[in-house]
């Protein structure tokens, strides 16, 4: 790629990096290794690994920050204190931890030339201490979703003051990249000029994210992998699981993958349930591990929480399950269920109905050609469109449009 500037070099200030789980981890690494992919310079100051378990690895413990490499991109991460992410306090608490930890790293991010930040905060703090354009990214509209989720009540003093924090720091950037077109309304509503915002989708990283031969069992797996948060209804699958127990359908097992705060709930509601078609891989993984695992499956879920509206992201899961050529069920309303539509990848049912998906992997399971039709459908869509190397593109056109004075 050609480039007015010489060399473009970018901050990325983050909470959430891998080997954290989440989309908001994945997100940061792959706009990280896009930039690297063309031609930039990039540096992170990120927290300790956290999330979502709270166990800081031993080599960070007593270091107010730490230096290392993950290939070409530079990290620095910060202190962070051993909590578990559960609950809204303790978000709330790691979430200040980092905005104060993440000035730690002022000495040693050198030069740059534009911040984008997920972590709002620390991101303006760099801002405008070097004097450099500010981008601010958007993974999920928080105080919303946290409203939907019963986790805060509308109209609160907490929900009052989030509001108003947002409306604070969207002014303070020179653009906003949301991942989904679904949050550009949203975020007009905190004031931001639609000609600010610039939604760039998640990506997947293809050299991880790779075609492999199908699985050789007679078992039909349906896989979730990630993390085991309040975003994401566990019940459904199990209660699907446990329709196609009763109609004695032992051809089709569901494998649920990683941690957090659900853990307990979700085995307790196995062993209740009497499930034996049900596995939990209850620990965190590498991400070629998470491929490894994709690449296992016949069939690949995103069990979305019902959130009574439709859902406004989209999870940078599905690109990772297009990417490994398998057929998606996508539990969900809103941008993700019009996504996997439109890329042809995949089923759609509505959250909550377990009996919809017990059908939706039994048609899968039964119609092998529909289900080798969708995977590759969705294969060709991300090698064509989200690729981290084309999203790395954009974003980068985008700084250099800042740079430049011709995006205000």
């Amino acid at each position: 790629m050609r480039s007015c500037l010489s060399s473009l070099n970018v901050l990325i200030v983050a909470q959430y990096f891998p080997p954290d789980l989440g989309g908001s981890a994945t997100r940061a690494f792959n706009v990280a290794k896009g930039l690297i992919l063309n031609g930039c310079e990039v540096t992170v100051v990120a927290a300790f690994p956290h999330y979502p378990h709270g166990d800081i690895p031993r080599e960070y413990r007593w270091k107010p920050f730490k230096v290392g490499w993950m290939g070409r991109i530079r990290v620095i991460r910060t202190f962070m204190p051993p909590l578990k992410s559960e609950g809204f306090f303790k978000r709330l608490l790691l979430l200040a931890s980092f905005a104060v930890s993440a000035m730690f790293a002022l000495p040693g991010v050198g030069g740059f030339d534009v911040v984008w930040a997920s972590s709002w905060a620390p991101g303006v703090f760099y801002s405008r201490v070097k004097r450099r354009k500010l981008v601010l990214n958007v993974d999920d509209l928080t105080i919303k979703d946290v409203v939907d989720l019963g986790l805060l009540r509308e109209g609160s003093m907490l929900v009052r003051v989030g509001r108003l924090a947002y409306k604070v720091f969207y002014v303070q950037g020179d653009a906003v990249t949301p991942i989904s077109s679904g949050y550009v309304e949203r975020i007009m509503e905190y004031g931001v000029k639609k000609e600010k915002i610039y939604p760039i989708r998640g990506g997947v990283d293809l050299e991880t994210f790779r075609l492999a031969p199908p699985p050789r069992d007679d078992k039909f797996t349906v896989l979730y992998s990630g993390a085991f948060s309040v975003a994401y209804d566990f019940e459904q699958i199990l209660r699907a699981a446990d329709v196609l127990r009763k109609e004695k359908r032992d051809d089709i097992v569901f494998v649920i993958q990683g941690a957090g705060e659900l853990a307990d709930q979700i085995r307790s509601s196995v062993e209740d349930l009497n499930l034996k078609n049900v596995a939990i891989i209850n620990k965190i993984v590498s991400r070629d591990e998470v491929a490894e695992l994709l690449n296992g499956a016949d069939a690949l879920i995103l069990p979305l929480a019902d959130f009574g509206r439709p859902y406004l992201g989209i999870s940078s899961k599905l690109y990772e399950y297009q990417a490994v050529g398998k057929p998606i069920i996508c539990c969900g309303e809103g941008e993700p269920a019009d996504y996997v539509r439109e890329t042809k990848s995949g089923v759609v049912v509505k959250p909550r109905d377990s009996g919809s998906l017990a059908r939706a992997a039994l048609h899968l399971r039964d119609d092998p050609d529909l289900a080798r039709s969708l995977g590759e459908s969705g294969r060709k869509y991300v090698e064509g469109h989200v690729s981290v190397e084309q999203v790395g593109l954009r974003m980068r056109r985008l700084f250099e449009e800042l740079l430049q004075g011709r995006r205000r």
